[in-house]
């Protein structure tokens, strides 16, 4: 069971794994072992009874969220006389390196996708480009929130949010570590967007006397996937280790000194890079935002999740 926090603790309804998977026993699946395998991270044993589980009971809810949403919107502009389009359902995952929040976003663009027409972006997009990063001393807490271009993420949601009908954001390479130059992802008015990334659930931040806005303000819905830190950590030595002998033997990838020197020296040096970087931005700026998400996943030390909780209505 996650750890108690006892300001909060009426606020949450914690289900066990059982329970949670017992909701949708009766839904049909359509994901094949091929979309599964196309869909999961690195090292991760997500299959299919697991997803029927976790995440086909996720997609139930996130639909009774989207369903009333847009009911609410139509009932509200009937009532002020408004026509204006329905906006995109916006869905915040956060979480740490390594702890599977990206394979919980492709798996629920997937399962949404059913029923809407859904876009994911991640927040590495709004990275500082590495020079400019440099630049600000900030190259070894690349990913705390002060990396990124806060102002063009919260505008992108904005301009989402708002009904744009085209909005264009950076394009981020992890094979080379940075931004690419001149190249750009397009959204374009989807029914639901997925924006996935380490700290999408920061809370404002007074600037000049006034609290701003901030991206998690135009969440509908919010998920924050959860381990301990022991667990995490084991999972990037193990994703570490297992990228040395493929994408960083790429001559392109900004890693390809790792894949030449002796496993114990690597393994060390990536320690080293949790133990700078990651595994405090985890529990300075990740962890604190857990508790305003909508559902927190908790997994144990095998990946495998033990139980879910949701704020209540």
């Amino acid at each position: 069971m996650p750890d108690r926090i006892d300001s909060l603790t009426g606020a949450f309804l914690t289900l066990t794994r059982d329970h949670w998977a017992h909701l949708a026993r009766e839904r049909h699946l359509s994901l094949t072992d091929a979309t599964l395998a196309g869909l999961r991270a690195l090292g991760d044993p997500l299959n299919l009874d697991r997803v029927r589980q976790i995440y086909l009971p996720l997609t139930e809810l996130i639909n009774l969220y989207i369903n009333n949403t847009v009911a609410l919107s139509g009932q509200s502009n009937a009532y002020l006389g408004l026509s204006e389009r329905k906006t995109p359902f916006i869905i915040g995952i956060a979480g740490s390196v390594a702890v599977g929040k990206s394979t919980t976003a492709r798996l629920l663009r997937e399962l949404l996708s059913v029923d809407h027409r859904v876009e994911l972006v991640t927040t590495d997009g709004f990275l500082y480009p590495n020079h400019v990063l440099a630049a600000k001393g900030l190259m070894d807490k690349k990913g705390f929130p002060q990396s990124y271009d806060q102002a063009s993420l919260l505008r992108f949601i904005i301009d989402v949010k708002s009904g744009v009908p085209e909005v264009s954001i950076p394009v981020y390479s992890h094979l080379i570590y940075d931004i690419v130059p001149d190249r750009a992802i397009t959204v374009r008015h989807p029914d639901v967007l997925i924006v996935e990334g380490l700290n999408v659930l920061q809370p404002s931040r007074a600037r000049q006397g006034a609290m701003r806005p901030t991206v998690s303000d135009f969440f509908d819905f919010s998920v924050y996937v959860d381990a301990p830190e022991h667990a995490i950590k084991q999972w990037f030595l193990d994703r570490f280790r297992e990228l040395r002998a493929t994408a960083f033997t790429d001559p392109d990838s900004y890693f390809r000194q790792f894949a030449h020197i002796p496993d114990e020296q690597a393994l060390q040096l990536a320690s080293d890079i949790w133990d700078a970087t990651n595994g405090p931005n985890l529990t300075r700026n990740i962890r604190p935002t857990r508790e305003r998400a909508k559902v927190v996943i908790g997994k144990g030390p095998n990946h495998d999740v033990e139980w879910i909780r949701i704020r209540k209505v």
